[in-house]
């Protein structure tokens, strides 16, 4: 059971936070889609960042090296540093923040969990959830700025 709650929050936390902004953009007002597309935009960015960022320096997972088995269901050999979903989730947050100060709250503290359950889970050491996120703020903040 804990493996799939971990599961759940490391690695399907992150769509449930796509899927609420896309409720976030039902709702009326031009600045709406300026902020989804912002946000997508970001996130599809970040992620690209960190992933093309693994393929280049290549990180043993923390669960290949202390050999105790993965928290999570999905657990991919594929490089630690920097954490993509975290990426991912941070770019999400940090542009509807920008757009939404309540509701990014929101996001940030589920872009932490993200995080956090990463690094629970045994597939990220806490320097790639930094990584991650300071990837994923930093895309948001300058896909903001044009």
């Amino acid at each position: 059971m804990l493996e799939l709650f971990i599961t759940f929050l490391a690695s399907f936390l992150v769509w449930f936070m796509v899927a609420g902004l896309f409720v976030l953009a039902r709702k009326p007002g031009p600045s709406r889609r300026e902020m989804v597309l912002h946000s997508l935009l970001a996130a599809f960015l970040a992620w690209s960042i960190a992933h093309l960022i693994k393929l280049v320096f290549p990180t043993p997972r923390p669960f290949e090296l202390n050999g105790d088995t993965p928290l999570t269901l999905f657990a991919k050999s594929d490089g630690s540093f920097p954490s993509g979903h975290t990426a991912l989730a941070f770019a999400l947050a940090t542009s509807v923040f920008l757009h939404r100060h309540k509701v990014g709250l929101i996001f940030i503290l589920a872009a932490i969990v993200v995080g956090l359950a990463r690094v629970f889970g045994n597939v990220h050491y806490p320097v790639d959830i930094l990584g991650g996120a300071a990837i994923g703020v930093t895309t948001a903040l300058l896909i903001s700025r044009h």
